[in-house]
């Protein structure tokens, strides 16, 4: 498959995906802007409680789909989630009576079979029921973890050990209660998005009156109102009227920002304070928030690389379990009698069980991916986090990534002639449409600028003829006559990256306009953070090099690439994979997409084209690079505590088989063990909730 047809599978992908991501939710209100405006109000009202009715709609669709079974595949919670704890509470008060209250020895034994098999039905249905499905479907022998207990279980009703059974079966699933209450923790961020995207939207109609319709209705070119306390429907820009709005939603800054005519407003975020108009922009699937929505949809289906290795490696690690235990009690029995042998093996089945190890990943990633997601950085899966932790290299698009993508006009020079003629210059530059001539016009903004008519030479510049004198600005090449003076300072200026623009009388060059596209805020620190980690920092652009090495010299960046054009990104990002390993590439153009896809890990700026956006493993939301070291540090430290996890279940898994070796366990500890260390774990990724405090620098 040839790179083109990967990236426009890739897009196809990510589009049929957000068509798909359709969801509803009108978010909180405030108080009517006019107290005596009884028909807004009641509006208000209407539009919450609809609004309402859609979040609680698409949450419930939400856990149905996502909310199956991790870690250790205990799904009970589905269905009947009253029932099965009501079972479970019923099955601890019959298994203390009998523990506690002088009962025959035979209805003793009622009471913990009652136990083992209603407060544990749940246990032994997906041990036995889930396991011989999974079998038939793959056509091998394919079983999980709880087939283990309850083999253990039925072992222990087998050997005369009813008490053990129940307490067994107890402790295991009133652990797993608290273990799914512990993971669920990790989702709540993910699933609350759910609840914030708009279902409803203020459309004013062509005779002035305010309608409240269905989100999906709105077209673009639509003219909506918001009121105060509102959330803002769909994505567009103000057109009457100003706001203060809460952007947590899609950047996870939740200062409101104040915004006027011409500012762009988004979904989903809520305006807090003032009322406006608004233009559509953009149609309800192609939002910022959807886009977030897709994503994290996205990712909640596509894990660590880990996390896959553990779901492959437990059904095989079950089946070696099973023949050990086997075997050990062969060999037990030699030495130990059957009935000894029989207890000790049934010990053994506890021991082993991998549901720790299991646990170890998932939590922690969907923590990773919460805690990114609000903050503004968002995956396209947990397996692009592996990759991101072990980047030996990473590129960077020059304009708009390194840079702010906008020229500044950084220095200027003029004769004592040429100073009254920045009229002129203004004048002339308005009758172009360059981002040069903007930067001019930024610069000079307090000069009303002298009007004239202009011949605009396409990739030379303007010329204009005012009073039988003839004024040129623009390249070097427009030009004839140059002081030694005016062409040092303009070299000077040339080979520190800067461009120069020339402005002449009668062919005699009297002023110089040099402008740059400075570095952003935080790409110096964010350069340096990479730096001080041996990740080698590459900049390509398209720029000469004079200009590339100028930039890179500010910023720390270890290697240029310049002159480079669109088509070879993708080439030269393939050449430094083979030469240094895994490599991200940083871009927002769609010239930056051939070589998103080829990288490692694909990041596009948040303000970026959507063809960027599309083909990207990762969104850096508003064009903050210094997120990028956010989700450098999550990752870094996602990969530990993943480790930690593992490391440290199969050295539980150790201990309790070394115990039972030397007779110095039980049936009950190792069921204690066992769970404990899995609870501990999926704690252990819940840390991955917690912010990481001064982690931008």
């Amino acid at each position: 498959m040839t790179l083109i047809q990967k990236l426009r599978e890739k897009c196809n992908l990510h589009r049929q995906h957000v068509k798909q991501g359709e969801s509803s939710y009108q978010g909180k209100h405030g108080q009517c802007e006019d107290g005596n405006d009884y028909e807004k109000h009641v509006q208000r009202v209407e539009y919450r409680h609809q609004g309402k009715h859609g979040e609680n709609e698409e949450r419930e669709h939400y856990k149905k789909h996502v909310h199956h079974g991790k870690g250790c595949n205990h799904n009970h919670h589905h269905h009947n989630a009253k029932v099965t704890i009501l079972l479970y509470m019923v099955s601890v008060l019959s298994y203390s009576v009998a523990k506690f209250v002088p009962l025959p020895e035979m209805l003793q034994n009622a009471l913990y079979l009652f136990s083992t098999v209603f407060g544990g039905y749940h246990v032994i249905q997906e041990g036995i029921g889930l396991s011989v499905s999974q079998s038939m479907l793959s056509k091998k022998f394919t079983p999980n973890t709880h087939l283990l207990m309850t083999l253990a279980a039925i072992g222990s009703i087998g050997i005369g050990e009813f008490e053990e059974a129940a307490l067994l079966i107890l402790i295991f699933a009133g652990a797993h209660f608290l273990e799914e209450y512990a993971e669920n923790k990790s989702r709540q961020e993910m699933s609350a998005l759910l609840a914030m995207k708009p279902t409803q939207a203020r459309l004013i109609l062509q005779d002035d009156s305010v309608a409240l319709v269905d989100v999906k209705q709105v077209k673009m070119g639509d003219t909506l109102q918001v009121l105060n306390g509102d959330q803002i429907a769909i994505d567009g820009v103000i057109i009457e009227g100003n706001g203060y709005i809460n952007e947590a939603s899609i950047n996870g800054e939740s200062v409101p920002k104040e915004k006027s005519i011409g500012d762009e407003v988004f979904a989903s975020t809520i305006n807090e304070q003032g009322s406006f108009k608004m233009n559509v922009t953009k149609t309800a699937e192609d939002t910022v928030f959807a886009k977030i929505i897709q994503l994290v949809k996205q990712a909640q289906n596509n894990t660590t690389k880990t996390a896959a290795k553990i779901k492959q490696f437990e059904p095989i690690y079950v089946k070696w379990a099973l023949i050990f235990v086997v075997v050990f009690f062969i060999g037990a029995s030699v030495i130990l009698g059957i009935k000894e042998s029989s207890y000790k093996s049934l010990i053994m089945l506890v021991a082993l069980s991998p549901c720790a190890l299991a646990a170890s990943a998932i939590p922690a990633t969907l923590s990773a991916l919460s805690n990114l997601a609000k903050r503004g950085v968002l995956l396209k899966g947990g397996s692009y986090l592996s990759d991101v932790a072990e980047l030996k290299a990473i590129a960077f698009d020059k304009t708009g990534t390194l840079t702010k993508g906008m020229p500044v006009v950084t220095n200027t020079y003029f004769t004592q002639e040429g100073k009254q003629f920045i009229p002129l210059i203004v004048g002339m530059e308005k009758q172009a449409n360059h981002p040069l001539a903007k930067a001019i016009l930024r610069h000079f903004s307090h000069e009303q600028g002298q009007s004239v008519s202009v011949d605009n030479r396409i990739g030379e510049g303007l010329v204009t003829v005012v009073e039988q004198q003839e004024y040129r600005i623009g390249k070097r090449l427009l030009h004839d006559v140059i002081s030694d003076e005016v062409e040092k300072k303009a070299k000077e200026w040339e080979l520190s990256g800067q461009t120069v623009v020339y402005f002449s009388k009668n062919s005699q060059i009297i002023g110089l306009i040099a402008m740059m596209d400075l570095p952003s805020k935080a790409s110096k620190r964010v350069i340096a953070y990479f730096n001080r980690r041996n990740i080698q920092t590459i900049m390509i652009t398209g720029d000469t090099k004079t200009t590339g090495q100028s930039i890179a010299k500010q910023l720390g960046v270890k290697e240029v690439l310049a002159n480079v054009m669109p088509e070879d990104k993708a080439k030269l990002i393939s050449i430094k994979q083979a030469k240094i390993g895994k490599i991200a590439m940083v871009g927002d153009g769609v010239n930056d997409a051939p070589a998103l896809v080829s990288a490692d890990v694909g990041i596009a700026m948040g303000d970026g084209t959507d063809i960027a956006i599309d083909v990207s493993d990762a969104v850096l939301m508003h064009n903050d690079l210094s997120k990028l070291v956010y989700l450098h540090k999550i990752a870094r430290r996602l990969n530990r505590i993943v480790w930690q996890n593992i490391v440290f279940s199969m050295l539980v898994v150790a201990s309790l088989v070394i115990m039972n070796v030397f007779n110095i366990s039980s049936i009950a500890f190792s069921v204690i063990g066992h769970e404990g260390s899995t609870l501990l774990v999926i704690l252990n990724g819940l840390r991955l909730l917690i912010p990481i405090k001064n982690s931008v620098f």
